[in-house]
């Protein structure tokens, strides 16, 4: 295998596919938040440690399992849209052929092609009709299709949401084995969560193209309010309920 095809089979594979860069982030940043909220909230409710790890492997679980199911069903919206007025500029194509192609020359006049130029720019695209309805999805409906198919969208959300929200119950795991207080195992959690979503901010930041320091400031910041809020609502309802 030569070096370009080595390239391009990178580029394309599932794992190393930068299209899905953007499922892994926000996969991730919610997979952290949500998992590291339901340890601040049964902490700060004083639950033990067979309580905390309940919780948020349930939370994991679910939620992830929630997240990628609305992905997969939201990018198969997309797709199933797509496809259906694609089926309709076929239609249209077949029985409303000079319609359509005076639709075609209206939309290159506007590009600002004329005369003989315009007509043969008109002529090249109908004379295939896969670039005709291709040029009509685009030129008249700005549509593109996604390439991005609905199980990977959902296997990429769920795997992110699962490796990043796994690592606040770390330090609980591990306490299964050791004995280290609640109180240390809160600080341990606070700092990998602080950790991982810095990591998470800065793949933030290379989808939508911001300051890397701004884009670690804002995921943190996000993740630290979630467990403020989280943490004292536990407090409060541990005096009232518990």
């Amino acid at each position: 295998m030569s070096m370009e095809e080595k390239l391009h089979s990178r580029e394309t594979g599932f794992i190393f596919n930068k299209d899905y860069i953007g499922e892994f982030v926000y996969g991730g940043i919610d997979g952290a938040i949500t998992t590291f909220a339901v340890v601040a909230g049964a902490t700060g409710a004083g639950f033990g440690l067979n309580v905390i790890l309940i919780l948020g492997f349930a939370n994991l679980i679910a939620d992830g399992f929630s997240m990628s199911v609305g992905n997969f069903f939201s990018t198969k919206a997309d797709r199933d849209n797509y496809d259906k007025h694609k089926a309709v500029e076929y239609w249209e194509i077949e029985n409303l052929r000079q319609k359509e192609i005076d639709e075609v020359r209206e939309i290159y006049e506007r590009k600002g092609f004329q005369g003989e130029l315009l007509e043969q720019v008109v002529a090249v695209i109908i004379a295939d009709k896969d670039v005709w309805v291709d040029t009509m999805m685009k030129e008249e409906l700005q549509m593109v299709k996604d390439s991005k198919t609905p199980i990977k969208t959902a296997v990429a959300t769920f795997i992110s949401f699962a490796l990043i929200g796994l690592i606040p119950l770390l330090a609980y795991v591990v306490a299964l084995f050791l004995t280290i207080s609640l109180k240390d195992l809160f600080v341990l959690s606070c700092v990998s969560t602080a950790i991982g979503l810095a990591i998470i901010g800065s793949l933030k930041s290379y989808v939508t193209e911001q300051n890397k320091l701004k884009g670690i400031l804002e995921t943190v910041a996000l993740g630290g309010l979630a467990a403020f809020l989280a943490y004292y609502v536990g407090v409060v309802l541990e005096k009232w309920l518990i």
